[in-house]
Protein backbone atom coordinates (compact mmCIF):
# COMPACT_ATOMS: atom_id res chain seq x y z
CA UNK A 1 0.00 0.00 0.00
CA UNK A 2 2.68 2.46 1.04
CA UNK A 3 4.53 1.49 -2.40
CA UNK A 4 1.49 1.92 -4.21
CA UNK A 5 1.43 5.59 -3.23
CA UNK A 6 5.10 6.22 -3.66
CA UNK A 7 4.78 5.37 -7.09
CA UNK A 8 1.50 7.40 -7.43
CA UNK A 9 3.89 10.46 -5.89
CA UNK A 10 6.33 9.69 -8.84
CA UNK A 11 3.46 9.42 -11.45
CA UNK A 12 2.47 12.71 -10.48
CA UNK A 13 6.00 14.40 -10.46
CA UNK A 14 6.26 12.88 -14.07
CA UNK A 15 3.05 14.63 -15.12
CA UNK A 16 4.33 17.93 -13.39
CA UNK A 17 7.49 18.24 -15.22
CA UNK A 18 5.85 16.96 -18.59
CA UNK A 19 3.83 19.84 -17.93
CA UNK A 20 7.03 22.51 -17.05
CA UNK A 21 8.56 20.98 -19.85
CA UNK A 22 5.86 21.99 -22.04
CA UNK A 23 5.28 25.58 -20.47
CA UNK A 24 9.10 26.44 -20.84
CA UNK A 25 8.45 25.39 -24.61
CA UNK A 26 5.89 27.62 -25.21
CA UNK A 27 7.83 30.05 -23.73
CA UNK A 28 10.94 29.68 -25.94
CA UNK A 29 8.24 29.77 -28.94
CA UNK A 30 6.86 32.94 -28.15
CA UNK A 31 10.31 34.37 -27.79
CA UNK A 32 9.87 35.15 -23.68
CA UNK A 33 12.94 32.77 -23.35
CA UNK A 34 15.66 31.29 -25.16
CA UNK A 35 16.70 27.87 -25.05
CA UNK A 36 19.44 28.41 -22.86
CA UNK A 37 17.51 29.81 -19.94
CA UNK A 38 14.61 27.16 -20.53
CA UNK A 39 17.02 24.21 -20.11
CA UNK A 40 18.38 26.17 -17.07
CA UNK A 41 14.96 26.62 -15.23
CA UNK A 42 14.77 22.81 -16.20
CA UNK A 43 17.33 21.83 -14.88
CA UNK A 44 16.98 23.40 -11.13
CA UNK A 45 13.51 22.08 -11.54
CA UNK A 46 15.02 18.51 -12.08
CA UNK A 47 17.29 18.63 -8.89
CA UNK A 48 14.59 20.55 -6.74
CA UNK A 49 11.98 16.93 -8.01
CA UNK A 50 14.84 14.83 -7.51
CA UNK A 51 15.78 17.00 -4.22
CA UNK A 52 12.12 15.85 -3.29
CA UNK A 53 11.82 12.54 -4.39
CA UNK A 54 15.20 11.79 -1.99
CA UNK A 55 13.13 13.26 0.95
CA UNK A 56 9.82 11.56 0.08
CA UNK A 57 11.77 8.17 0.08
CA UNK A 58 13.35 8.92 3.10
CA UNK A 59 10.45 9.52 4.72
CA UNK A 60 8.94 6.22 3.44
CA UNK A 61 11.10 4.66 4.88
CA UNK A 62 10.87 5.90 8.05
CA UNK A 63 6.97 5.56 8.20
CA UNK A 64 7.42 1.88 7.37
CA UNK A 65 9.98 1.55 10.25
CA UNK A 66 7.78 3.01 12.78
CA UNK A 67 5.12 0.91 11.58
CA UNK A 68 7.64 -2.50 11.64
CA UNK A 69 8.43 -1.45 15.05
CA UNK A 70 4.76 -0.86 16.42
CA UNK A 71 3.55 -4.22 14.99
CA UNK A 72 6.89 -5.94 17.37
CA UNK A 73 7.72 -8.01 13.86
CA UNK A 74 11.02 -9.30 14.10
CA UNK A 75 13.75 -7.69 11.95
CA UNK A 76 16.34 -8.92 9.49
CA UNK A 77 18.62 -8.28 12.38
CA UNK A 78 16.96 -11.12 14.47
CA UNK A 79 16.01 -13.47 12.57
CA UNK A 80 20.14 -13.45 11.36
CA UNK A 81 20.90 -14.01 15.17
CA UNK A 82 18.37 -16.66 15.47
CA UNK A 83 19.71 -18.41 12.74
CA UNK A 84 23.14 -17.80 14.39
CA UNK A 85 21.80 -18.96 17.93
CA UNK A 86 20.39 -21.98 16.19
CA UNK A 87 24.06 -22.96 14.32
CA UNK A 88 25.75 -23.10 17.58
Amino acid sequence: MLKDLFYIGIGGALLAKEKVEKELNELVEKGKLNKEEAQKLLDKAKAKGEEEEKEAKTKLKEAIREVLEEMDLATKSDIEALHKEKKK
